[in-house]
């Protein structure tokens, strides 16, 4: 028999992954944050660093910064530094995720699917949208922060 939760706990660190993979401090932001407050329970884990004080606020900036830095000319996400961290966040926020049900290894292992997913497939949203509206980056650019972000905040939320 499925236990649906743990099937639950799997798609949640999946997309936390492509989270991951569109924004790579946008998706260790928000685990963060609902480790801070309590959504998520990672205490006498290896991820209980997650909800120290001042975490949250690091990945905050982080995240901004990457935000900003993101309308700049930057090299492709699918260049091999940038690709790693993102599949190593995807894998952090998954375990985090997963943690809670105890399945911090399937957790790890869907994250770091997602980053990869996330990675691959919001490059290809992003290159085919620019391409469909005529070469202008910023619009698309704006709507995968907007996705990215807003899909964060329904994943952690899921943990409240």
């Amino acid at each position: 028999m499925v236990k649906w939760e743990i099937v639950a706990t799997f798609v949640l660190a999946f997309l936390i992954g492509v989270v991951a993979g569109l924004r790579s401090m946008t998706a260790p932001a928000a685990v963060s944050w609902a480790a801070r407050l309590g959504w998520l329970h990672l205490e006498n884990t290896w991820l209980a660093f997650l909800a120290f004080a001042s975490t949250p606020y690091i990945w905050s900036v982080l995240a901004v910064g990457e935000l900003v830095a993101d309308k700049l000319s930057n090299p492709s996400r699918k260049t091999p530094g940038p690709f790693i961290v993102r599949i190593v966040v995807g894998a952090l926020c998954g375990a985090a995720l997963g943690a809670t049900s105890q399945a911090l290894t399937g957790g790890l292992l869907a994250g770091a699917l997602g980053g990869v997913t996330g990675t691959l497939g919001g490059y290809e949203f992003r290159a085919r949208l620019v391409k469909a509206i005529g070469g202008k980056d910023l619009p698309i650019a704006l709507l995968e922060d907007a996705i990215a972000i807003g899909g964060a905040i329904l994943i952690v939320t899921r943990f409240s």
